[in-house]
């Protein structure tokens, strides 16, 4: 090290680096020697490099994975590495964002009818981790790792004008869920969900690990849920407007403990999170001595199994859609990875009966199986002719699920 430096930076520099060296070392041991439970290490490693599985094959698809009868799926779309949320817009287009390449991709509907998407157009690159998105009344609007923002949007060209405006600005990006989701309510109100930087721990910032509501603008913004450790996806169901949010449970405390979440949102409420999971799971470091807090957390809607990882979620709304899915929404498990067992990797149906009660029922199987890990659902997306599209952040694909048509009567 060079003497004339000042000893201060002289001693920062070597604390640096063996905190990294510290870091790289415990990581290591994680990952290779078995100091917790992990799902699939090399599926861990390539998330960590940044890295993905291939495209499956069609012979892969059609023989591993599984949906309902009376549906059909595949690949429609491939080579779209980080792919995360998506917008549908009126014409068939699907809009979707890539995180890690900062980019929002517009992907053309299927119009020759060969099954897969006609093209491709970037809107945008060079963006800072976009992941949330959603249409509204002219406006296309983009939640980046820091701030929000909106640009103006020709569903009927398939293109925007001008350039993007920042609306909600200063949000903090550092941490473990540096993805935000924004989605525009039923109330025509701009929801911003923000995960925490943690696993457990309490946020600096009180907008972390929250659900903030805004003017369409970005103006009036408040924190209207709190206890949220990640709540990733956000909907509202078509029958009374009630809005829910997907949540990750915290890691490192059990292959089946706690279980992951479905909040039904409310203004005013909190979730729990870091004192207490699910129903009644108290938190180990956080939960002695907090009793009222404890006591006063709201619930869960629907508990999923430990480290399926909820992310996208979807209300079915399309007009001839089964009658068997009249009040369901479609839910995409990005699957563990901590857990000695795999598990989730699919996409599942929630149905709520007349009295509020929610049963969960299999939706798309398989995507572990014979062949291997061939992918890890991200969202889903219902288009305007009643197809459902689901991303793939692992494969880089987006798939297409459709009704089957029936065969011809019997002459």
């Amino acid at each position: 090290m060079n003497t004339r430096w000042p000893r201060w930076i002289k001693i920062l520099v070597s604390s640096a680096i063996g905190l990294a060296a510290i870091a790289i070392g415990y990581f290591v041991w994680l990952l290779f020697l078995g100091g917790i439970a992990i799902s699939d290490r090399a599926m861990l490693w390539k998330m960590l490099r940044e890295e993905g599985g291939e495209t499956p094959s069609a012979e892969v698809v059609a023989r591993q994975l599984r949906v309902p009868e009376g549906f059909r799926i595949g690949v429609w779309a491939e080579d779209v590495p980080s792919a995360r949320l998506m917008a549908g817009t009126a014409t068939g287009d699907v809009l979707l964002t890539q995180p890690r390449g900062g980019r929002l991709l517009l992907l053309r509907a299927d119009r020759d009818g060969d099954g897969r998407s006609d093209g491709r157009v970037v809107l945008f690159e060079g963006l800072d981790r976009p992941n949330g998105i959603d249409l509204h009344e002219g406006w296309l609007y983009l939640a980046e790792a820091s701030r929000v923002v909106r640009v103006r949007f020709d569903e009927a060209q398939g293109r925007v004008e001008g350039t993007p405006q920042p609306i909600v600005t200063g949000l903090t990006a550092d941490g473990n869920h540096w993805r935000k989701s924004v989605r525009v309510g039923a109330d025509g109100k701009l929801y911003l969900g923000q995960g925490s930087t943690c696993n457990v721990c309490i946020e600096p910032d009180p907008r972390r690990a929250t659900v903030m509501r805004f003017n369409l603008d970005g103006t009036a913004g408040e924190i209207i849920a709190t206890g949220t450790r990640n709540p990733y996806g956000l909907d509202w169901a078509p029958w009374d407007g009630a809005m829910y949010a997907t949540e990750n449970g915290r890691d490192l405390i059990g292959d089946d403990i706690p279980p992951d979440e479905l909040n039904r949102i409310e203004a005013g409420r909190d979730y729990g999170w870091p004192y207490v999971h699910g129903r009644n799971i108290v938190d180990p470091e956080y939960g002695p001595g907090n009793a009222a807090k404890i006591a006063a957390a709201t619930p869960p809607a629907h508990e999923f199994r430990a480290h399926n990882a909820p992310l996208g979620i979807r209300f079915l709304r399309h007009p001839e859609r089964p009658s068997d899915y009249a009040r369901t929404a479609l839910v995409a498990l990005h699957g563990s990875w901590n857990r000695t067992v795999p598990d989730g990797y699919a996409v599942v149906a929630l149905d709520w009966d007349a009295d509020g009660r929610i049963r969960e029922r299999p939706f798309v199987q398989g995507f572990r199986g014979e062949a291997g890990l061939i992918g890890r659902p991200v969202d889903v997306l219902e288009a305007a002719d009643g197809s459902i599209y689901i991303s793939d952040d692992y494969a880089g694909v987006i798939y297409r699920v459709t009704r089957s048509m029936p065969p011809p009567p019997p002459t």
